[in-house]
């Protein structure tokens, strides 16, 4: 088995969310592949399989320090970049297949980015009252700068509390604890003629309880566009920034093409290539 290390998302060398990849995964166990996950302490964790589907040109399980995601955006963007550092060769010219939890998903290649079709919603629409107070004492929000409360899930259970401002998302002040699989994000516009046009943040759950900010968020970013663009907030495209309060410096390129689909991409790059790695008892 060897095992890389990939920027993802970055703005720059080292600005964006950390992914290892294991390649040649197929002999581990999940509680193996959970273990490993657990000890790098990386958001994510991802190991490369054969695909099941002849569609496929690779399958992947992804993992966090809590368990199995059947979907993560970073993590789909760095699995492929590495299978294709690799020499993975995809069926398709200029589109890759990659088979995961919630089915296939297409990954474009397009210069140094690469960008997946954000698939589509297992959940969607208002958070009840409750959810959204609680969503709110969790992330330490100003209650009267949100300005909606929605379910974004795509895999991760995001909820979405959109609020006024890049600044009012760059102000909360998030709790320390919460339940395991508590997935909550923020967005806020930019305002004229910054780097960006939304400010993102994104909060999940580790193996300890402990509610931390991942730097930057594939599967939120997709929840968020797919919502932007369906309710009109967004035409077209958009770019959106993430990390700045982790020390990271995300950016994040949303496209809705002609046909409706939507695209998320962003830069990937290779921090250490084909470490070998040793049997995990």
């Amino acid at each position: 088995m060897k095992i890389d290390l990939v920027d993802v998302f970055g703005s720059g060398p080292l600005s964006g969310n950390r992914l290892a990849v294991v390649h040649g995964a197929g002999d581990l166990s999940a509680d193996q592949m959970l273990a490993l996950t657990k000890w790098l302490g990386f958001s994510e964790t991802t190991f490369l399989l054969p695909p099941s589907d002849s569609a496929a040109d690779y399958r992947v399980r992804i993992f966090y320090p809590g368990g199995e995601l059947p979907f993560a955006g970073h993590p789909t963007l760095g699995s492929c970049y590495a299978w294709l550092e690799a020499g993975g060769s995809p069926q398709q010219d200029g589109v890759v297949i990659q088979e995961c939890g919630v089915g296939l998903v297409e990954v474009r290649r397009n210069g140094t980015q690469l960008a997946f079709k954000a698939p589509p919603f297992t959940k969607q629409g208002d958070l009840t009252a409750e959810e959204r107070d609680n969503a709110i004492k969790l992330t330490g929000v100003d209650p009267d700068a949100v300005v909606e409360a929605v379910h974004v899930q795509n895999g991760p259970q995001w909820q979405l509390l959109r609020l006024a401002s890049a600044a009012d998302v760059l102000a909360a002040d998030p709790v320390s604890k919460a339940p395991l699989g508590t997935d909550i994000g923020l967005a806020g516009p930019c305002e004229e003629r910054a780097d960006a046009d939304w400010e993102l943040r994104a909060f999940f759950v580790n193996a300890a309880g402990r509610f931390v900010e991942d730097p930057v968020t594939g599967s939120f970013n997709a929840g968020v566009a797919m919502h932007l663009f369906g309710s009109g907030l967004a035409r077209g495209s958009y770019r959106a920034a993430q990390g700045r309060e982790t020390g990271a410096d995300g950016l994040v390129d949303c496209r809705q093409e002609t046909d409706g689909s939507i695209w998320i991409g962003g830069r990937c790059a290779m921090v250490a290539q084909g470490g070998a790695l040793q049997p995990i008892a």
